[in-house]
């Protein structure tokens, strides 16, 4: 098991990591971050991609087709919601919806990694690598390594 710090240091060794944080994505806050932040504002940075987490999570049509949110959404009759504890939250004995979001552009890559938690959580590890340096499927690999030994609370 590793705190927070341990992890996103972890992560910043990383071929290409520019920048690294640990975000609660109901709140849109970084529990901690480390290196450089996309536009330059960490704040903005999570709360930015707290919402892409949000979303891609809150769809069902994203979501394992065995998972608690894809299961809840059809009982409901519509779009998956993830109000409560029927995200999909660890605390269940059930896995994050998403399991990570890979986002690409010209210059970068950005993964966010979904943290299964034993309590009702939903956090994710957000990590940002230069597309030149970066190496997505080592980055992948070792976020998942990360986020099983991520020991929060």
């Amino acid at each position: 098991m590793q705190g927070i710090d341990e992890c996103l240091l972890e992560a910043m060794r990383l071929p290409g990591a520019r920048g690294a944080a640990l975000v609660d994505w109901t709140s849109g806050l970084a529990l901690g971050a480390v290196g450089e932040s996309p536009g330059g504002d960490q704040e903005a940075a999570a709360a930015e991609a707290a919402e892409l987490a949000r979303l891609a999570a809150e769809q069902r049509a994203f979501a394992s087709a065995g998972s608690e949110a894809a299961r809840g959404a059809e009982a409901a009759g519509g779009a998956g919601g993830l109000g409560g504890s029927s995200a999909g939250s660890a605390g269940d004995g059930t896995e994050p919806p998403v399991e990570d979001l890979i986002l690409s552009n010209r210059d970068s890559y950005h993964v966010l990694r979904f943290v299964p938690t034993s309590f009702d959580s939903s956090v994710f590890l957000h990590l940002w690598l230069t597309r030149a340096e970066g190496n997505l499927a080592l980055a992948r690999i070792r976020l998942g390594e990360m986020a099983g030994r991520l020991e929060l609370g």
